[in-house]
């Protein structure tokens, strides 16, 4: 009887190991399609697709990304954008928060940007705890006057959910620079330590972008 019951605990587990992954993504992506679909909603009426397809308004999304993208990569593209910029930075209220925005987006986005490219750790929150931090740069302005050290900003998620997290200026000596893609270390800490990477035992001081 004890075995019967330990066979039907671990397939039955093992069942959900496979279904549990497979179901959040398939959820994750509902909700991204289903957000992207309202897009169409922006459109005039008269231009609205008569009859109702789902994951069209994320396939006109991308669509139009990727025009976008392509449109400024030309002289006349990256001039308009200039101009654009230039507008919108000059309107109250509206124009400071782009221009926050939009060096955060660069900052994260671009491909030849330091944040988030590197997977380090750190002892955080206490002495004798550690967790998994990404680089997002180095401390500027009047905080570094009232710095003792090199210190390296860091960007610490929670756990499962990396979205949210904390911001930290950490000594440079005391962090040590991860031999781990930025892909493995999320899938860490959104598995909560289950899916761990390889281990490699080399442990090696950051060297933060000048």
């Amino acid at each position: 009887m004890t075995i019967k019951k330990a066979t039907f605990k671990s397939v039955f587990l093992t069942g959900l190991l496979v279904l549990v992954p497979l179901a959040m993504t398939l959820w994750v992506l509902n909700l991204v399609i289903g957000t992207m679909d309202q897009t169409l909603l922006l459109l005039p009426s008269a231009w609205r697709p008569s009859v109702r397809l789902p994951g069209l308004g994320a396939v006109l999304t991308l669509a139009f990304i990727f025009v976008v993208g392509l449109l400024t990569h030309n002289f006349i593209g990256q001039k308009l954008v200039e101009w654009w910029n230039a507008l919108v930075r000059r309107i109250p209220v509206v124009g400071p928060l782009y221009s926050s925005i939009q060096q955060v987006s660069d900052t994260l986005l671009s491909s030849n940007g330091n944040a988030f490219r590197k997977a380090l750790l750190i002892e955080y929150p206490r002495k004798g705890s550690w967790t998994i931090a990404f680089l997002t740069g180095i401390p500027g302005g009047d905080v570094v006057n009232h710095l003792r050290e090199e210190h390296v900003s860091v960007y610490v998620p929670t756990t499962p959910n990396p979205t949210s997290g904390f911001f930290l200026m950490v000594p440079k000596s005391e962090v040590i620079e991860l031999d781990m893609t930025v892909d493995a270390a999320l899938k860490y800490i959104v598995s909560m330590g289950v899916v761990a990477p390889a281990a490699n035992p080399v442990r090696r001081p950051i060297d933060p972008p000048l």
